[in-house]
């Protein structure tokens, strides 16, 4: 147990790396990796049997989805391609390095078969845990929409294209693999779009 201790400190850095995208667009007090982890966990609980998947492998695999950021740090996605600051093959093979290394220390193998799983988004269980990571983004969105938690006045260079947070709406459009995903975002984005009093932007200037 004790050779586990040093692993289990760093997993929790976790909830003070903040979300890069949140950063990016001065959010006032943006959550961390762990809160967003939490919430897309909380989706999985209470949506897991709605759409028939084995609801303790789905929270099991939201849970370790972004374990590797604790190493690699959060790379937010962008709607267009010239934003990314890192590759998509870039990113993918320093989180595979980082989940290998952080889950060496424990003996259960299923865990780094469930976030292969999630990162190849073949199975019903993985499609379906990855639009609870996009439907949480987009509920966050909208949370922080009411609570005017950024100053949407002021220029800033990041979200140049988009106005307020639409483009956590624009990323995870186009990515969404479930009919329930797919119901929960409208929900969302309409709420939204009231909230800000104009249609939502899907697509950059």
């Amino acid at each position: 147990m004790t050779d586990e201790l040093g692993p289990l400190l760093e997993l929790l850095d976790l909830k003070d790396e903040r979300r890069t995208g949140w950063e990016l667009r001065d959010i006032e007090d943006p959550e961390s990796v762990a809160a967003h982890t939490w919430g897309m966990a909380t989706l999985c609980l209470v949506y897991a049997d709605r759409v028939e998947v084995d609801r303790d492998r789905a929270v099991t695999m939201a849970l370790i989805h972004d374990l590797a950021e604790v190493r690699t740090g959060d790379i937010a996605t962008r709607a267009a391609d010239g934003r990314q600051a890192v590759s998509a093959t870039e990113k993918e093979a320093a989180e595979r390095e980082a989940i290998a290394d952080l889950l060496s220390p424990f003996p259960d193998e299923e865990l780094h078969t469930l976030w292969e799983e999630y990162e190849a988004r073949e199975s019903r269980t993985a499609k379906f845990v990855k639009d609870m990571d996009l439907i949480d983004n987009c509920l966050q969105a909208l949370k922080y929409e009411r609570e005017g938690r950024y100053d949407g006045s002021e220029p800033n260079e990041h979200f140049s294209e988009f106005g307020n947070l639409d483009e956590f709406f624009a990323t995870a459009a186009p990515r969404l693999q479930t009919s329930l995903g797919e119901t929960l975002f409208e929900q969302i984005k309409t709420e939204y779009e009231e909230e800000i009093g104009r249609p939502c932007q899907l697509e950059g200037n």
